[in-house]
């Protein structure tokens, strides 16, 4: 049985990291079930801003989100360097856009901490934890909240 989305991996556990903006953010590797090119999407008409449309994966139709733009930061980059990584989410795939993706980390002893406490609201849907490393601070990602709540529910 998996561990909860929401529970910090455990160590020995795999991490994609991913660039967005300038920022490193970290997805467990379990739930990635490839990484592909970018490719226009098809927009969906009354979609949120953040969904820029569907696209067609071996004859699955996805969604595609750009996670930065989901996050509050600026939209990813869409140009031949920008990447979709197609997630499992909620019994679902669908292609999440990042400006690239960086490296793969294992989980250590006292790499992870909880997020600080900044009393933001909806933090928890979005940041699972903190990792500290040689080159700076790379925010570990919960991929609960990332579709829109009618997109989650039909999943």
């Amino acid at each position: 049985m998996a561990a909860p989305e929401h529970a910090l991996p455990a160590i020995g556990s795999e991490l994609v990291t991913v660039a967005i903006g300038g920022q490193q953010f970290a997805i467990d590797i379990m739930v990635v079930r490839e990484i592909r090119g970018w490719t226009t999407s098809t927009p969906l008409p009354h979609a949120p801003s953040y969904v820029l449309g569907m696209i067609n994966l071996r004859g699955a139709v996805l969604p595609v989100v750009d996670l930065g733009m989901r996050l509050g930061l600026s939209a990813c980059v869409r140009d031949n360097s920008a990447v979709v990584v197609v997630a499992q989410i909620g019994g679902r795939e669908v292609g999440l856009l990042v400006d690239e993706v960086c490296d793969i980390l294992t989980v250590s002893e006292n790499m992870l901490q909880e997020p600080p406490d900044v009393g933001a609201d909806g933090l928890d849907d979005f940041v699972r934890g903190v990792i500290t490393t040689d080159e700076g601070i790379v925010t570990l990602l919960t991929l609960d909240g990332v579709l829109p709540p009618a997109m989650q529910d039909a999943a």
